[in-house]
Order: C-alpha cells, then sequence, then structure tokens
C-alpha cells in the first residue's frame, strides 16, 4: 500500500515537476545562442499555445496578427499609456501575478522596469541587425523602432518659401499665433538644449513663446490632426511618421526635419516568470526580425541597420534612457517653465 501510494503521489506531482524543469530550462533559453534555438523555441511555444502582451504602440497589432498566423500562437494583448503599462507590471510583480510575457514601452519606462529587477535578459541572434545605440549593455530591453520628433506643417496654410531652416527662424514674425508644440516632450527638449547649449536654448524658446505664442497640446496623434485641419499651421514636435500617416488619408500636411534631429526608442522586453517563455522569446525575435519590415510598411522608423533609413546620413541625438529617469523632475519642470505654462 505505501508503495502504490508513493507511486500516486509521483504521479500526481510529475506535471509540477515537469513545469518546474521546463522553467528552469525556458529561463535559459532566452540567452540560448545554439543553432537549433529556432526550432527548441518553436516547438515549446507550441506547447505553451499563447503568450500575453501590454504594449502602448498602435502599431503592435499587425506585428501580433503576423506573428499568430506564421505560428498559430494566440496573442493576448492589453494596451495602454506609457506609464499605466509600467504601473501595471509593478503591481502585478509586486502581487506575486506573472500574467503578462513580452511588455512594449519607450525606453525610459523599460529602463526603470529594468531597475525593479522586473525584466530578464535575452539575447537574441538578430540583435544584431540593428543599430547599436537600440540594444543597452544589459540587454534586458532592445529598441524596436525609433520615436523621431520633426516637426510638421499645413501646405494649404504654409507655403514652402516661409519654412524655416532652424529653430531661431522660429522667431520670425509670420510664425505669431501659428505654433504648436505637445504638452510633455520635456524629454526631446532637454536633450534639444544639450545639443544647442543648455542657456542659449532657453533663452531661443522663452523667446519664441514670447514673441508669437504657442498651443500646447496633449499627444502627438492630436496635434497632427490640428495641422491637418488647420487650426495649428506648424506644430514643433509631432513623431516623423504622424504626417506620412495623415498625408496618406489625404490630409495637407508634410513633415520637416529641423536639425538636430532627437529621437527616442520603442523597446520590448521579456519580464520574469514569464507565463509563456518560450512563445515570448519566440515572438522577441519576430520582432525583431520580420516585425521590422511590418513596422516600416506602417511607416514606423525601424531600429534595422537596413530599414532604419528614412533619414540618410543626417545624424540623430537619442534621448539617454536612463537620464530621463534621473533628471526627469528637472527636465519637466524646465520644459513647463519656458513653454507650457507661458503658452498662449
Amino acid at each position: 500500500m505505501r508503495a502504490l501510494f508513493a507511486m500516486l503521489l509521483a504521479i500526481a506531482l510529475w506535471p509540477a515537476v515537469q513545469l518546474s524543469t521546463a522553467f528552469a530550462a525556458d529561463s535559459d533559453i532566452a540567452r540560448y545562442q545554439g543553432a537549433d534555438r529556432h526550432e527548441r523555441l518553436l516547438q515549446a511555444a507550441k506547447k505553451e499555445g499563447e503568450l500575453s502582451v501590454y504594449h502602448v504602440y498602435p502599431a503592435l497589432p499587425v506585428v501580433m496578427a503576423a506573428f499568430t498566423k506564421k505560428y498559430g500562437i494566440k496573442v493576448r494583448a492589453w494596451r495602454a499609456g506609457s506609464e499605466a503599462v509600467l504601473q501595471r507590471i509593478s503591481a502585478e510583480a509586486r502581487a506575486g501575478r506573472h500574467e503578462v510575457d513580452i511588455v512594449q514601452n519607450n525606453a525610459p519606462e523599460n529602463e526603470a522596469a529594468y531597475r525593479e529587477k522586473l525584466l530578464q535578459e535575452v539575447r537574441s541572434p538578430y540583435q544584431g541587425e540593428l543599430i547599436p545605440q537600440a540594444l543597452p549593455a544589459h540587454a534586458q530591453w532592445v529598441g524596436i523602432t525609433l520615436d523621431v520628433w520633426t516637426a510638421a506643417y499645413n501646405t494649404d496654410k504654409v507655403k514652402k518659401e516661409e519654412l524655416p531652416q532652424t529653430y531661431q527662424d522660429l522667431l520670425a514674425p509670420r510664425w505669431k499665433d501659428r505654433l504648436g508644440i505637445e504638452a510633455f516632450n520635456h524629454g526631446w527638449f532637454a536633450t534639444l538644449l544639450g545639443e544647442m547649449g543648455e542657456k542659449d536654448g532657453l533663452k531661443l524658446f522663452a523667446d519664441i513663446v514670447a514673441t508669437n505664442g504657442i498651443s500646447v497640446r496633449k499627444g502627438h496623434s492630436l496635434l497632427t490632426s490640428l495641422v491637418a485641419s488647420g487650426e495649428v499651421p506648424f506644430a514643433i514636435t509631432v513623431y516623423s511618421w504622424n504626417p506620412v500617416q495623415s498625408r496618406k488619408k489625404g490630409a495637407p500636411i508634410e513633415g520637416l526635419a529641423l536639425q538636430p534631429l532627437i529621437g527616442q526608442f520603442s523597446t520590448i522586453a521579456l519580464l520574469k516568470k514569464s507565463p509563456h517563455p518560450n512563445a515570448a522569446v519566440l515572438f522577441y525575435d519576430f520582432m525583431l526580425n520580420e516585425g521590422q519590415q511590418l513596422l516600416a510598411d506602417a511607416d514606423f522608423v525601424p531600429a534595422s541597420k537596413k530599414l532604419g533609413v528614412q533619414f540618410g546620413k543626417t545624424p540623430l541625438k537619442f534621448v539617454d534612457p536612463g537620464q530621463a529617469l534621473d533628471m526627469q523632475d528637472r527636465w519637466v519642470k524646465m520644459y513647463e517653465d519656458v513653454i507650457t505654462k507661458k503658452a498662449k
């Protein structure tokens, strides 16, 4: 009877033993570099059958649908703003709830998740196909696209011969009551001032606001739509892909790349204690490989060396995600004091 009981107990516990063994192996698969990496991932991912993604990017559903179509693995997605996504993964981790596999967010938010020890390192063979700045040394997140800030103008309201060549040109009287800017671009602003010289940059933008006024709007998509409608003839900060997508719908809008160009990575990361780690790493690889073309087709700026060529040889200055966290209060105050609180 004791032998029978021991056998029945072993059978009952066998799934848990399998799960524990599999989890130990799967935590290593994220760093595995063997030639059979893809085959191992695919076989294990199909057994898992699904994965969960929290994201902020509007284009991600296209990539998730293509992933499901190719591999038959269902993706459960939840989308919210960058802060809300970070808060949710932090709260779930503190509560011992491990429900998400992949998080897609801006670089500063995923850097914050790294600092909170919520992520795990991934070493993918496709990381080498990205621009070097896309992968931090800790490899606990990776850049998939670049949000590059550019200006945008309504082609019915602004003539080409009027267009500014530099930010200093926005002091001209013709820009009075015609300018707009996004409300939370403190990372762009601080990085831009770092290139201009903080003292000179602060004075320039204070003078622009005082001389010509500026309309502050929350959301790059909203600001783009206001440019397209003509309510805001010239926006200083939209994402480069905003006017492209709007123009394809027939709107009278064009982008304008004023120098220096500032960009920030949109990133993905693998969560610690991911419930579907193999499917998650398979999706990670897919995002850095076929997903790059899908994002390029949607007019985003992929991190791929081959595809991210929208700005040619124009150098980009990147927002430092660590500085964005450490200096956030100062950067926000500086932006508010010079722009948002003085807006007319």
